[in-house]
Parts: C-alpha cells; sequence; structure tokens
C-alpha cells in the first residue's frame, strides 16, 4: 500500500519532510527587490504613520526619505519562505514568533537577500505526525557588488512539518523508507517584490 500524499504548504505533492530540516541546514530564499509603489500602497492601506506614507515629511526628518512599513518587509520574508521553501515542504500551521526585529529602514529600490536557518526540531508534543522545527530567517540589504550591507530583518519562529510517510506491503507487514538526504535549493533568480 502506498502512503497517503502529503501536500506542501502551496497544496502541491511535497518533496521535502520534517526529516529533512536537520539542524546547522540553511536554505536560502532568493532576492527580492522592495517596489516602491507596492511598498507605499501597503503603507496607506495597513500602517499609514507619518514616515511610511509622506514624503515631506519623511525627507524632513532622521530618515530622509519615506522608509518601508516593518509588516511590508516581514511580507517579503514571507512570500519568500513560501515561494522557496513551503512550496515543496509538508508544511503544516505555526505555532508561533519568538522573535521579530526590525534592524534597520528599508527604502525603495533595496536589494534584500533572504534565508532561512534550522536552529533545531523535534517530534511535536502537541501534534501527532508532525515535527516542530525551529527557524531563523534574515534579510540582508545588498550593495552594488552584491555583497551584503546590514542586516535589516531578523525573526525566529517555528514551523509544523509532516513527518516522511510510511510506505507499507500488506504482505509484509509495516516497515519504513530510509529518508532521502535533500540538499539546500539553489539559489533563485533574483525577484522583484511583485514575483516574491
Amino acid at each position: 500500500m502506498t502512503a497517503p500524499v502529503s501536500r506542501s504548504g502551496t497544496g502541491a505533492p511535497a518533496e521535502l519532510f520534517f526529516e529533512d530540516l536537520v539542524p546547522g541546514l540553511t536554505v536560502d530564499l532568493g532576492t527580492v527587490t522592495v517596489d516602491g509603489d507596492e511598498m507605499r500602497a501597503f503603507a496607506r492601506r495597513f500602517d499609514p504613520q507619518w514616515y511610511h506614507v509622506d514624503p515631506e515629511l519623511a525627507e524632513a526628518s532622521q530618515y530622509g526619505g519615506v522608509i518601508a512599513s516593518g509588516f511590508y518587509t516581514v511580507s517579503l520574508f514571507m512570500r519568500a519562505y513560501v515561494d522557496h521553501l513551503l512550496s515543496r515542504a509538508a508544511a503544516d500551521a505555526s505555532p508561533g514568533l519568538e522573535e521579530l526585529r526590525w534592524l534597520a529602514p528599508v527604502r525603495a529600490g533595496d536589494r534584500l537577500a533572504v534565508r532561512v536557518d534550522v536552529m533545531g526540531a523535534r517530534p511535536s508534543d502537541a501534534r501527532a505526525g508532525l515535527g516542530t522545527v525551529i527557524l531563523t530567517g534574515t534579510m540582508l540589504r545588498l550593495g552594488p557588488d552584491n555583497r551584503p550591507e546590514q542586516e535589516v530583518l531578523r525573526t525566529r519562529f517555528r514551523g509544523w512539518f509532516a513527518l516522511r510517510p510510511v510506505e507499507t506491503d500488506p504482505e509484509a507487514g509495516p516497515s519504513s523508507t530510509e529518508p532521502t538526504p535533500v540538499a539546500a535549493p539553489a539559489p533563485a533568480e533574483p525577484a522583484t517584490a511583485e514575483q516574491a
């Protein structure tokens, strides 16, 4: 008998499972370019503080211009996380964030390298068939030479991921399949905020 198909965070068949998300693994989530129109539209809708929406006041302030809402920045992180990891992984819900820090202002046109590091993993005490993975996500502003200049966002959170399904042969009895080692995905092509 074949194990049921496990779904990724986007509904496709999953190829990564809890067992693949081992401590020490770093997953490159690509590069995002901050779109100024989208950044300001987000702020007008969800976070209309003057330094996010008023160019004149922002220009005359310590910021020297409009800066992104931190919630817009973390939304860019989330989209990259979904596109480059959750779209492949047997992801369930998340039990929550432990840390969310905005470390430097983000501006229109910034290019941000996004990654996630697996810090810990253990079978879930709360949800049978799932493992809890502790992750740290970071976004780094890139300079003209594509080298990281400054960390702009850091978050630490937990995710639930399904254990690898066990295939059984009704005549031979239950047996588990060995997990296939999975390398971190290759770096993606740079994406704009609309794509990310």
